[in-house]
C-alpha cells in the first residue's frame, strides 16, 4: 500500500506523528495541555477535535503550525469573533429565556441580539477531568471524608462565568461562549448534530432550543 504524504494525512495522523517526533507519550502531552489522555486519543483517531486554545498550545508544544495541522479542512474553522459586552445593557426576559439565574438570562439575551433569526441551543458543559485529577480524587475520597467528584466540583466553579451555546444560523453553525465581559463565537466547518459531543477538554449536552422572541404587539 502506498504511504500517504503529509498533505493527505488527517488531522489525527498529523497530530500523532508530530507528538512522536517531539518524543512525547499521549499521557505526557495530556499533562502539558491539562486535558485527559482520552482526549488525546480521540484527537489522534479523528473522533474529536481540540478547541482553538488547545490547537494553539499543540502548535507551540509540538513545533508545528496550526495551518499545517488543519490544511486538509478538518472540522474546525479558526475564525474567532470576540466582542466586548455590557450585561447591564440587556434586559432579562424570564418568559423568553426560561432561566432562574438573572445573569445567565441576560447572557441569553446577548446571544439572541447577535443571532436574532437563528436557532439557539442551550448547552450544558462539563470539564473533563484529567487522569491525574481522577487518581487524586480517588485517593482523597478513600483517605478522608471528602466526597468523590472533587475535580468536577472545582472545574465547575472555575467555569461559572461562562454560558455555552450552539447556534444554527442559515447554513452556518457557531459555537458560542458568553463571558461576563465579552462574547466569543467560533464558526464550525463541520456541523454538530449529536445531542452529546465534546470540544477540546469539555463535554456538552444539548439542552434544547431557546424560544423565539414574541414579536406580536
Amino acid at each position: 500500500m502506498e504511504a500517504k504524504n503529509k498533505s493527505q494525512q488527517t488531522f489525527g495522523e498529523k497530530l500523532k506523528s508530530a507528538r512522536k517526533e517531539a518524543g512525547l507519550t499521549q499521557e505526557q502531552l495530556a499533562v502539558k495541555l491539562m486535558v485527559s489522555r482520552q482526549a488525546i486519543t480521540k484527537w489522534e483517531t479523528d473522533k474529536g477535535m481540540p478547541d482553538i486554545e488547545n490547537l494553539k498550545s499543540l502548535s507551540q508544544l509540538l513545533g508545528v503550525s496550526v495551518d499545517y495541522l488543519l490544511d486538509n479542512g478538518e472540522h474546525l474553522d479558526l475564525s474567532v469573533m470576540r466582542e466586548k459586552i455590557n450585561l447591564e445593557e440587556f434586559a432579562y426576559e424570564r418568559k423568553l429565556s426560561g432561566r432562574w439565574n438573572k445573569k445567565a438570562g441576560k447572557k441569553d439575551m446577548v446571544v439572541r441580539s447577535k443571532y436574532p433569526n437563528a436557532k439557539i441551543h442551550y448547552l450544558m458543559a462539563k470539564q473533563i477531568a484529567t487522569k491525574g485529577e481522577k487518581i487524586m480524587d480517588n485517593v482523597i475520597g478513600f483517605l478522608t471524608d471528602a466526597p468523590f467528584g472533587l475535580p468536577d466540583i472545582i472545574n465547575g466553579m472555575k467555569n461559572t462565568d461562562k454560558e455555552f451555546y450552539l447556534i444554527d444560523d442559515a447554513d452556518k453553525q457557531y459555537f458560542v461562549i458568553v463571558y461576563d465581559e465579552f462574547i466569543e463565537s467560533r464558526q464550525l466547518s463541520e456541523k454538530i448534530t449529536a445531542r452529546k459531543f465534546e470540544i477540546g477538554n469539555f463535554s456538552f449536552v444539548d439542552c434544547g432550543i431557546m424560544p423565539e422572541k414574541d414579536t406580536k404587539a
